[in-house]
């Protein structure tokens, strides 16, 4: 039963960090730190719990949000800041099943893939979204990324099985997503 609890968590954690990586790595940590629910102490990844590590994420979470507009602006950063929340998700999903003494080295994989998916569909939507909205809402939602991000992560360590059904709602996000733009295109065909 705690395996299944801890990739729960550790699913859910990879997906948050797949949002915006920093905030949802604080809260594990933090989690950690206090032993609530999670624990990294004694394994590979207790410096997830350390002080130091925990002041980086919540520097980086403040200056994300500062550059929040050149991080949309620009293909390159925005691509960075997926690669580093991938990289979160991985450690967080293997900080998770080493806490309770498992193999830690599948939720790299797993983290991985959990990070992209929820990272894509976010990205997706608040694409999508952005087109409809003026400037000055467009700006706020890498604020409302970071809000979902942590909820989630809040969650996958509070109620684990949160993380499913974030995950099946990023597929569905997906999903939807592409079969969207298929029909847009599909009738920009048929104009032909």
């Amino acid at each position: 039963m705690n395996l299944a609890i801890d990739i729960l968590q550790g699913l859910g954690l990879a997906q948050a960090a797949g949002i915006r990586p920093f905030l949802p790595a604080l809260v594990a940590g933090a989690a950690a730190r206090a032993n609530v629910l999670v624990d990294f102490s004694g394994t590979s990844f207790a410096f997830m719990e350390s002080p130091w590590w925990l002041l980086a994420m919540a520097a980086l979470a403040l200056v994300s949000l500062i550059l929040r507009n050149e991080l949309v602006a620009r293909p390159p950063l925005a691509a960075a800041l997926q690669g580093i929340g991938m990289g979160i998700g991985a450690l967080l999903f293997c900080a998770t099943l080493a806490g309770d003494g498992y193999t830690w080295w599948p939720g790299i994989p797993v983290g991985l893939a959990a990070a992209w998916v929820a990272g894509a569909a976010v990205r997706d939507l608040f694409g999508r979204a952005s087109a409809r909205l003026d400037d000055e809402a467009r700006s706020h939602l890498p604020v409302y990324a970071e809000g979902v991000a942590i909820m989630l992560a809040a969650l996958s360590i509070v109620a684990p099985p949160v993380s499913l059904l974030a995950l099946v709602f990023f597929i569905w996000l997906l999903v939807g997503g592409r079969r969207r733009r298929d029909q847009k295109y599909e009738g920009l065909r048929s104009l032909r």
